[in-house]
This record gives C-alpha cells, structure tokens and sequence, in this order.
C-alpha cells in the first residue's frame, strides 16, 4: 500500500506536531503501508522524509520515494530509496508541482497532510485528494 505527503512550504518544526507524524507513520506501516511518495519541497515535505527515514531503523522494508517535478534539478537522496519522475514532459514548469501532486494522490491510497490554510498548493492539492476520494489524514486536524 502507498501513502503521500504534502502540506503547506512554510510548516515551522514543532515537537507535537513532528511527534504526531511519527505515530501516524508508524500506525501506516502497521496498516501495511510500505511505500511512502514524497515530494522534497518545504518544511513538511523535509520533516516526513526525515521521520520515514529514522523509521527504517525499526521497519527495513519501507521504501522512501522522491517524486521529482523538474528533470532539470538536482535533489539531494540523501533520504530517499529512489526518485521517480511522473509524466509531466508536456506540462508548464509552472504547474510540475501541482500536477505531480496529483500523481502522487492518484498513484497512493492514503494522503498525509498539513493543512491549515484555505489557500495555496497544499489547499488545492487536498481539495484534489478529497474530489478523488482518497482516505486523508491531515495532521492539522488531529492537534
């Protein structure tokens, strides 16, 4: 099973909220979530990669997936298992990273979030994974 992450660029690191994202990880795993798709931008996207990764530790078989937006970029694996780059050659560079959230909602069962904003690319892209009926989890919602 596959889950995806997004949530809002300027998420500012707290305990209680890094401490919520480790439990809801971990009770993914448990479900039988293995596969993990990220996207590599801002602060969220930054401290789930961070949280999959020490989870390996525990749980070996997860895999940490970086979905790239841009082909002409270089990203940092440090975190990740390997990158996948979706159909996006024919897409604006201006909507990769809208448009690669939607493939990384379409392509996961499960979508983690931080939202707390009616606005911007994480608000769109949870509106996109609520049309496509996706179990959502916004981390937002449960402090």
């Amino acid at each position: 099973m596959t889950a995806t992450f997004f949530g809002h660029g300027n998420f500012q690191y707290e305990n209680i909220v890094i401490n919520e994202l480790e439990k809801t990880i971990e009770q993914l795993i448990k479900k039988g979530v293995n596969k993990f798709l990220l996207g590599g931008y801002g602060n969220f996207d930054k401290t789930c990669a961070e949280v999959i990764c020490s989870l390996k530790i525990k749980y070996p078989d997860i895999k940490s997936i970086l979905v790239i937006p841009y082909l002409n970029r270089k990203y940092n694996m440090n975190m990740y298992d390997e990158s996948i780059y979706p159909p996006l050659e024919k897409i604006p560079l201006k909507l990769a990273i809208i448009k690669r959230n939607q493939w990384m909602i379409e392509n996961s069962e499960i979508v983690v979030t931080y939202v707390k904003y009616s606005w911007g690319g994480a608000n769109k892209s949870l509106e996109y994974a609520k049309q496509k009926r996706k179990t959502i989890i916004n981390i937002a919602d449960t402090l």
